[in-house]
């Protein structure tokens, strides 16, 4: 099933350390609107679509996100690179390295880790493809928020792409429900 090709989808290359905006992009990882909470609901609800299409749709894109894991994670790992335990401390880091060292953890911009509540599966194609047009606007939005939190081109570039990404999961998201209303419409399903 898988072909990994051992490099990220996106190149990261972050040359500067910034431990704030680290501490910000976790919020990607592991925070209510991330891609790892994404990636998961997306390969949950594939199993109660409706057509081959619209499951290998969520397929697709549960996948894409878990390559957006990495990317996020790798950004992360940059921008931590080189941090002493005082300046993690000084930046509100001190806890994760107490458990982690530097290395990315699964939580939001506060700290408080994932957890499976962040994603919804209800077994209705319908809701289901309502849920993922709401989870890729927020997705959206909150890379918007982060953009505006640094001035360091290295990172804007990067999550430009990720932005880009979320815009197309939507219209594919948009598309899907589209086909699925025509498919319950056929069946006289109201």
């Amino acid at each position: 099933m898988w072909n990994y090709d051992k490099k990220l989808e996106y190149p990261v290359k972050i040359k500067n350390k910034d431990l704030k905006m680290a501490k910000f992009l976790v919020a990607q990882y592991g925070g209510p609107d991330g891609e790892l909470g994404a990636a998961l609901r997306y390969l949950n609800q594939r199993y109660t679509m409706p057509t081959g299409k619209t499951k290998g749709l969520l397929t697709d894109i549960g996948t894409e996100e878990l390559a957006h894991v990495e990317i996020i994670c790798a950004m992360i790992y940059q921008l931590l690179k080189g941090a002493t335990p005082d300046e993690l401390a000084a930046a509100g880091l001190g806890a994760n390295y107490v458990q982690h060292d530097n290395s990315p953890f699964p939580t939001d911009a506060n700290g408080v880790p994932w957890t499976a509540t962040y994603i919804a599966t209800l077994g209705n194609p319908v809701a289901d493809l309502h849920e993922d047009l709401a989870a890729e606007q927020k997705a959206k939005i909150t890379y918007e928020h982060l953009i505006d939190l640094t001035d360091d081109y290295d990172v804007k570039d990067v999550l430009k792409f990720l932005w880009a990404r979320e815009v197309v999961h939507y219209q594919r998201f948009g598309e899907a429900l589209v086909g699925v209303y025509d498919l319950l419409d056929k069946k006289k399903f109201y």
